[in-house]
């Protein structure tokens, strides 16, 4: 037998060796601690003579000979081990240290049935087995039992899957016996066995003997046998005799009962303790989102002001109450100047009292902690403007602000807190420059003034460049009151301007007459105020006078620093650039430069070519196409265009003349020149400062009115009521039947449909193959006519789902299938119509939809998901939760940060679901659905929803009334929320009204909030005309909410509509300073109509969205006169039928066929799939006219036409030199283009094959022309996500240029007779082998890098242990990369595998299948070894070696040889 035998012998048995399972821990709730599972183990000693049993002890014999030769035994050893009990005895424990010496032992001990016969015969009871049990461990876990183990014993299959880096494995702690080391034990390393006890430890453990909790010393023998013999009931002369016959330590462990378990460690373990902290925050169950759960101000409220908490400013001082109000006063200055410069047309007269506001609803937000939906719904007053204009009674309303304008106020809020915070750090900064002595006009004159964050920033640039050694000794100064160091870094060197400062070198800078915060003061009025005072003498004179031997040898270097050192100043003057920042906003000019790159990648098609010459742009044009913006600063993220800001000249103020001396004279005109200079050097790093805050902050404007977008398009989805049908009032929930065929081929694949009631339960799941069969459509309208649905909703992801739409439609008319009107007369035919499944394609592979459905298939819960939609669209979206960024709401959406996309999504949300509010009781019976609601309610959040959920289940499972969630101690029931969350959601959670229930309110059904049920009970009272006594009689008889109850159960509410509300408001405001018009108003509406639906009417799809529907295709895709490729479906003389991708159906007439006078059958085929112009394409009816000429294939449209643009804005020149230059490099545009009859054909290049196989699976190929030539034909293949070979195929044998060759060759040794054959024997060859390596346990997904952290994980976690894995390797497609580390401190290397067809090949050598590579790799590193050993003289000890040269040291060595030329995997 050689050794590739043996190794694959080694290999098979891999998958069948020893199972041994590590201690698990478990939470146990009932306790509220950690118990820890022991590992699965047989029982010890463990008895069985079943021969079964022998026949596996045969096997493990036969398995351990096999070994033998790889794996050399420890020797047989024993130690004893002093073990103290918990009393204080010492136990003397012999340990076995090998598995044969515990089988021999365990040969000599007597199973259980042997136990039996002797209990039986000594006249003992033998105690049941359930009766007694092991004590729970407790405290730190004891030594590790560990066995001898090799270090050389690494790369081993059989158990690495035991040990994942971060666990920790009993392995890595049992005592290290080794062997002597031998010759070339790396090798070894790859082949190993671990050896453990039977039941995966070694019982007699001082852990094991610890928590037993018993003394068995002999000095205390007797106590120890009326311990055990009281606990078990066994006489003492017994329990001696059993003691003789088995030992007391081989059995005493079974005899503890329950009652004397203990816990070494009585600390509490907590959750922290046992789950990993990111687990904790995914189940938000960390000490953080308790605190958020116990404290009485808003979830969403706690989570935005985090980050500013140490704000005091913000904080209550009792011993001044007037502080926040004073700031907030400040705050609402700040952001109403924000929003009113960006409300257009906004009446200056309103201005006032929308500040006034704005500082009420930042009171209402800090002070209060009410959240938005509060402040909209019961402090409406406060935000419109209400006056009686002078002669005129009726009562004038202006709206100052809108929901929308109060989330942004809370922005605001979040935006000020940031500048406070960086305005107080800057404070402190000057500060201590006050406390060294320094007094700094130009700060003091500006700090004042400062508005903006860039205003901050440049105040600190301009404080750390002015001072920067006394800002120095400053931070030394700190560090030393703090206990730090006292002394400067020895790397602290001073900056070259402290040096210029400090050097005789700053009077020659005084000598330019003027100082940058002169100039400055000049560029900010535009006109000259400060004056420049010329020296004497030039210059190149004067400059001589500072010359030193040090630094400034010479007058050049004076006159280069002094420039240098003014251009500094003016460059760092805050007031400088304060006076220009506006005018780059407001003039500049924004060019797009295009990169060698983006010549080559950006084509006409390219999304980037609608800016790939863009020049000119205003800034304001940008922002008002947010999408183009981010779209050039995300092609410039990807290195294929540069974004430039540019300001003309003219649009600044004259800097020269606002620097030059008035002097008329040589010496003048000599220093005006170098002012000019500086100038110049000071605009060129303004330029590339304010291009920085330009493209930021552009970014953020366009950034935000995406989200804005994106927000208002949500907002549309979820404001629309369930379903209306007729004969149902609006918001009444309707039953419906759905029907979906998937993907599928109508009359091919099955069509599955499910029917819902009202309350949302599912029948009749349906199955059809086609509902043109006529048993089909029989059963169809037998379940119809029986369940009468209100609506059928058809939905699916293919054309087919038109032709089933067709169908059902027809089949309604057909059998007068009808519906119900408002009337018993009214009947009309049943509405069938498309469903939006943009949820449903969420919710059917879903983990939540495993859950409520596991045993239905995904198309069921497809179905599901679409009747749900339409019972309630609102619903369906609050249950996505975070999946919601999924949704497509702009086109321009994955352009903005998904958090910043989310908040806005969830505030939508917000508002919809406290305008519809949420019937508690319901949310408690349907917790996973219903419940999915309650985080949106105004002051909760996720983990307060929760919280409510347990406590109301706590207290007894249902609410009664909306008191009853801040406790009621005479209902002995707790508080739910506290008083701040109760104000914030009690009018959004509301109680079904029963009148037959005591104690029921009918407010709690209401929008009406509890602060204004007295408001309500008056109302009614007016309403009814009841007296004093009439009501307090009703009040003590049947409880405060007794008027309500009468006018609601006499159905008179009506009569509130007689009501004078304005004099009631007026009276309040007059008598209580409360504004309540608008609130009475709600009231009188919710009296009359509880809850009323206030939601729009169900939106049907529009024609365009089914198309995008069922195509994926808009306008923007798919387009009239667009190329596109076609597959030809069917071919006749007059017309050819075919198929676009998205699966539209399309005709082409014999007019639109280049046939060359050949007959149309001699050109093309079924099958084939060729280049088509859409000529029309109608998007109602999934239908196309298209051409096949090659002069109309030629002139396709584009997404984009430069010709719309501007020539202004439109670089023509640079694109024409451009294209010039790319004709000449590239020969793929000049070529013929070749056709081949092949279904897998596509005229595509190497680019565009791969975005045609992104969206296929792996394993899919295209057949292409090549760029070597006319006898080469190019196949890509899809290896995997992002991964594409290219295979060079050479067509021999040729009758002429345009057909194929008889002979395909690849790589120059595989040679195949026609593209079937070679696509079945090659392409698809080599992908069953990358499916086999994917599929293989040692293959793990992600980079390379990936790859090096896990192994270098684990050999941290099991630094005696080694592995490998295999890799993608991105680089070299076609190739894996395999990377393996022999130990903790081991290289990580790196050896490439290549696929070949029906083999895998490593280092020259071909492997059948992952078995053989596997084994063949160990063998090629030892060989490796034994080379490099010889070639150091041999010698067995010392560490770890590296291979020898030929093995590259670090993955990355492998890139040097990619430039090698390979015909296989290089792109074309």
């Amino acid at each position: 037998m050689n050794s590739r035998d043996f190794i694959d012998r080694e290999a098979e048995m891999d998958s069948e060796e020893e199972e041994e399972e590590l201690a698990e821990e478990e939470f146990d709730e009932d306790a509220g601690r950690v118990k820890k599972s022991k590992p699965k183990q047989k029982k010890r000693p463990e008895y069985n003579n079943d021969s079964s049993e022998e026949e596996e002890e045969d096997d493990e014999e036969e398995m351990a000979k096999l070994k033998e030769g790889f794996i050399v035994d420890d020797e047989d050893e024993e130690e004893e081990e002093d073990v103290e009990l918990a009393d204080g005895s010492v136990f003397r424990e012999k340990k076995k240290a090998t598995r044969r010496k515990r089988r021999d032992e365990d040969e000599d001990n007597l199973d259980d049935d042997d136990l039996d016969l002797v209990m039986e015969n000594t006249g003992i009871d033998r105690p049941k087995q359930h009766n007694f049990k092991r004590l729970k461990r407790g405290g730190e876990e004891g030594k590790a039992r560990q066995a001898s183990r090799d270090l050389n014993q690494i790369f081993d299959d059989e158990d690495e899957d035991l040990d994942q880096p971060n666990e920790r494995d009993d392995y890595d702690q049992r005592d290290d016996r080794r062997r002597p080391r031998q010759d070339f034990e790396d090798m070894d390393d790859f082949i190993e066995e671990d050896e453990l006890s039977d039941d995966g430890q070694q019982l007699g453990s001082e852990d094991e003997m610890a928590i037993t909790g018993r003394r068995r010393d002999t000095e205390h023998r007797r106590r120890h046998h009326e311990q055990v013999g009281g606990a078990s009931q066994i006489d003492m002369d017994k329990l001696q005799d059993m003691e003789d016959i088995f030992g007391i330590g081989d059995y005493e462990h079974l005899l503890v009962t329950e009652l004397d378990e203990v816990e070494i460690n009585d600390t509490a373990v907590e959750l922290k303790d046992v789950f990993e902290e990111s687990h904790l925050e995914e189940r938000m169950l960390t000490d953080a989102d308790n605190e958020i759960r116990l404290k009485d101000i808003p979830e969403r409220f706690q989570l935005a002001r985090k980050p500013y908490e140490h704000l005091v400013e913000y904080q209550e001082d009792y011993d001044d109450p007037d502080k926040i109000d004073r700031l907030l006063v400040e705050e609402a200055d700040w952001i109403s100047k924000i929003m009113l410069s960006q409300k257009i047309g906004f009446p200056s007269d309103l201005r006032r009292h929308f500040q006034n506001a704005v500082f009420k609803c930042l009171q209402f937000f800090i002070k209060d902690n009410v959240e938005v939906p509060f402040v909209f719904q019961h402090r409406k007053d406060y935000l419109i403007h209400a006056f009686r204009p002078e002669n005129d009674s009726e009562i004038v309303a202006e709206k100052l602000l809108n929901q929308d304008e109060l989330w942004d106020i809370l922005e605001f809020d979040l935006k000020w807190r940031s500048f406070l915070e960086k305005r107080k750090a800057l404070e402190r900064t000057y500060e201590a420059l006050q406390i060294m002595g320094v007094t700094d006009y130009v700060y003091e004159s500006l700090i004042k003034e400062a508005a903006t964050s860039e205003d901050l920033q440049d105040l600190q640039d301009y404080l750390h460049f002015q001072h920067t050694s006394l800002l120095k000794d400053a931070q030394i100064a700190s560090n030393g009151q703090q206990g730090g160091n006292l002394k400067r870094r020895p790397g602290g060197a001073k900056t070259v301007f402290e040096r210029i400062r400090q050097n005789r070198v700053y009077d020659f800078v005084k000598a330019f007459g003027i100082t940058a915060e002169q100039f400055a003061t000049n560029v900010e009025i535009e006109q000259k105020r400060e004056f420049s005072d010329d020296p004497e003498i030039s210059p190149h004179e004067l400059s001589e006078q500072f010359v030193d031997d040090k630094e400034f040898m010479n007058g050049e270097a004076v006159i280069i620093a002094a420039k240098k050192m003014l251009a500094e100043e003016i460059y760092m003057s805050p007031r400088f650039r304060k006076a220009l920042r506006p005018r780059y906003f407001a003039r500049g000019l924004v060019h797009v430069h295009v990169t060698e790159m983006g010549i080559k990648k950006i084509d006409d098609q390219h999304q980037y070519y609608e800016f790939k010459y863009l020049q000119n742009q205003q800034i304001r044009n940008l922002i008002q196409s947010p999408g183009l913006f981010l779209r050039m600063l995300k092609a410039e993220e990807e290195g294929l265009v540069e974004v430039k800001l540019e300001i003309l000249e003219s649009s600044l103020p004259q800097l020269r003349e606002l620097i030059y001396s008035e002097n008329m004279s040589d010496v003048a005109n000599a220093w005006n020149a170098a002012r000019r200079d500086v100038v110049k050097q000071a605009m060129e790093k303004i330029t590339r400062l304010m291009q920085k805050i330009v493209k930021e902050n552009i970014r953020n404007v366009c950034e935000e009115q995406i989200a804005t977008k994106c927000r208002q398009a949500f907002n549309s989805k979820l404001d629309q009521a369930p379903f209306k049908p007729k004969g149902l009032d609006l918001g009444q929930v309707p039953t419906v039947m759905t029907l979906s065929c998937g993907q599928g081929e109508h009359g091919r694949d099955a069509i599955v449909g499910i029917f819902m009631d009202e309350f949302g339960r599912q029948y009749e799941p349906m199955k059809y193959t086609d509902l043109r069969d006529e048993t089909a459509k029989a059963e169809f309208v037998e379940i119809l006519k029986r369940r009468k649905p209100d609506v059928i909703g058809i939905a699916g992801f293919s054309v087919a789902t038109h032709r089933l739409m067709d169908d059902v439609r027809k089949l309604i008319d057909e059998e007068n299938i009808t519906v119900l009107g408002e009337s018993d007369d009214e009947r009309f035919p049943l509405d069938v119509i498309y469903v939006n499944d943009e949820v449903a394609r969420l919710y059917q592979n879903s983990t939540r939809a495993s859950l409520e459905f596991p045993e239905t298939a995904p198309l069921i819960k497809y179905c599901i998901a679409l009747a749900r939609y339409l019972q309630s669209p609102l619903l369906e979206y609050a249950s996505l939760g975070k999946d919601i960024v999924s949704i497509n709401f702009d086109a321009d959406q994955q352009l903005i940060p998904q958090d910043k996309l989310m908040k806005k999504l969830e505030s939508a949300l917000v508002d919809m679901v406290n305008m519809v509010g949420v019937n508690i009781n319901d949310a408690l019976k349907k917790q996973s659905y219903i419940g999915n609601l309650l985080p949106y309610i105004s002051g909760l959040g996720p983990r307060k929803a929760t919280s409510i959920l347990k406590s109301i289940t706590a207290n007894g499972g249902r609410l009664g009334t909306r008191s009853e969630l801040v406790g009621d101690p005479d209902k002995n029931l707790l508080p739910v929320v506290g008083g701040n969350i109760f104000v914030n959601c009690s009018s959004f959670i509301w109680i079904e009204y029963d009148s037959a229930e005591p104690g029921a309110d009918y407010l709690d059904n209401t929008r009406v909030h509890p602060e204004d049920y007295d408001l309500g009970r008056k109302m009614a009272a007016d309403a009814l005309e009841l007296d004093e006594e009439d009501i307090q009689a009703m009040v003590n008889t049947h409880g405060p909410g007794a008027v309500v109850s009468e006018l609601i159960n006499s159905q008179q509410e009506n009569k509130v509509n007689d009501l004078i509300l304005e004099e009631y408001a007026e009276e309040l405001e007059k008598t209580f300073n409360q504004k309540k018009r608008a609130t009475l108003e709600t009231i009188r509406a919710e009296l009359q109509h509880p809850y009323e639906e206030l939601r729009n009417s169900f939106k049907l799809l529009s024609a365009e969205r089914v198309f995008t529907m069922l195509t994926g295709e808009t306008h923007d895709t798919l387009f009239e006169g667009m190329v596109v490729p076609v597959n030809i479906r069917r071919v006749s003389d007059r017309y050819i039928a075919v198929r676009l991708d998205c699966g539209i159906d399309g005709n082409v007439t014999s007019d639109m066929v280049d046939n060359n006078g050949l007959s149309v059958h001699a050109v093309y085929a079924v099958g084939q799939t060729v280049q088509g112009k859409i000529l029309n394409l109608n998007r109602k009816s999934f239908f196309a006219e298209v051409s096949l000429r090659e002069s109309d294939v030629r002139t396709s449209a584009r997404r984009f036409d430069r010709l719309d643009r501007d020539p202004e804005e439109w670089d023509e020149v640079r694109e024409e030199k451009d294209r010039a230059k790319l004709a000449v490099t590239n020969q793929e545009q000049q070529r013929t283009v070749r056709v081949i009859k092949h279904p897998l054909f596509r005229p595509f290049n190497s680019r565009q094959a791969e975005e045609y196989l992104s969206k296929l699976f792996r394993g899919d190929a295209v057949i292409r022309p090549s760029s070597m030539g006319m006898d080469h034909i190019a196949i890509t293949w899809k290896v995997a996500d992002g991964i594409y070979q290219h295979v060079d195929v050479l067509e021999l044998d040729k009758e002429n240029e345009f057909t194929v060759g008889k002979l395909l060759r690849v790589m120059g040794k595989y040679t195949y007779t026609d593209l079937d054959e070679l696509m079945h024997l090659h392409i698809k060859a080599m992908a069953r082998k990358v499916d086999e390596m994917t599929s293989h346990d040692k293959f793990k997904t992600g980079s390379i890098e990936d790859c090096e952290k896990w192994l270098t994980s684990y050999a941290q976690a099991n630094p005696k242990r080694s592995s490998y894995r295999f890799c993608y390797s991105p680089k070299r497609a076609g190739y894996f990369d395999l990377v393996f580390k022999a130990g903790l401190n081991a290289k990580i290397l790196c050896w490439q595998v290549k696929v070949i067809p029906n083999a895998f090949q490593l280092r020259d050598n071909d492997y059948p299948d992952m078995t053989a590579l596997c084994n063949g790799f160990k063998m090629l590193y030892q060989s490796s070894l034994q080379q490099a050993d010889h070639g150091h003289g041999g010698g067995g000890g010392g560490g770890h070696r590296g291979p020898p040269p030929p093995m590259s040291n670090h993955h990355r060595d492998y890139n040097n040889n990619h430039h090698h030329s390979l015909p296989y995997a290089h792109r074309r």
